[in-house]
């Protein structure tokens, strides 16, 4: 079996601002936004977003699998440089918050295709757990949050509070309510388990 080849570096970064500019247009449109608006934000051709990606399908399963792996890689990078594991975990959490945005959005189109849907949310598991449980992990030893909390049960609460974002609803304070009583210490809930 031959290996495939590996792209240019160019051709990476071009691939990557594409995904980007598509998750971007996702987020602010849907997924149904015109190619040749993904195509503007990404300052490429709608040619170029063919031929990476043949059908809105294609497109679709390479921005979820980037951001499953952009917020998988964001885990140890925000471990070395947050000031605690307590920041870098809300900081992680935060980023996840934007993941989830887009993937709702994403899970809708990609109903039509149980089985590969099936398979990216496998995908997302096996990449994501780990990470936010090594974080989870790390604010546990440093003192910083209670133990007792396991990854997917803070992924799936997350979650919960992330669906139906739109404009009457930004998760995002309650995801930070979510992650502020995983402080360790005596507060309303500390006996809570």
């Amino acid at each position: 079996m031959v290996a495939a080849p590996r792209k240019r570096a160019d051709a990476r970064r071009n691939e990557k601002s594409l995904l980007d500019a598509a998750a971007e247009a996702f987020v602010a449109a849907g997924v149904d936004v015109p190619v040749r608006e993904i195509a503007a934000r990404a300052g490429v051709g709608v040619g170029t977003i063919y031929r990476h990606f043949p059908t809105r399908a294609d497109l679709i399963v390479a921005v979820y699998r980037h951001q499953v792996e952009a917020c998988a890689e964001a885990g140890p990078v925000l471990l070395a440089a947050e000031k605690s594991p307590y920041a870098a975990l809300a900081a992680w959490i935060d980023r996840f918050v934007d993941f989830l945005v887009t993937k709702h959005g994403l899970a809708a189109a990609m109903q039509s295709d149980n089985s590969g849907f099936a398979a990216l949310h496998t995908y997302f598991v096996d990449r994501l757990v780990p990470v936010c449980g090594s974080l989870l992990a790390a604010a546990v030893a440093a003192g910083e949050i209670r133990p007792g909390v396991e990854a997917l049960e803070l992924m799936r609460g997350v979650g919960s509070l992330c669906a139906g974002a739109g404009p009457q609803h930004d998760p995002r304070r309650m995801v930070a309510l979510l992650v502020a009583g995983l402080r360790a210490g005596p507060g309303p809930g500390a006996a809570v388990r």
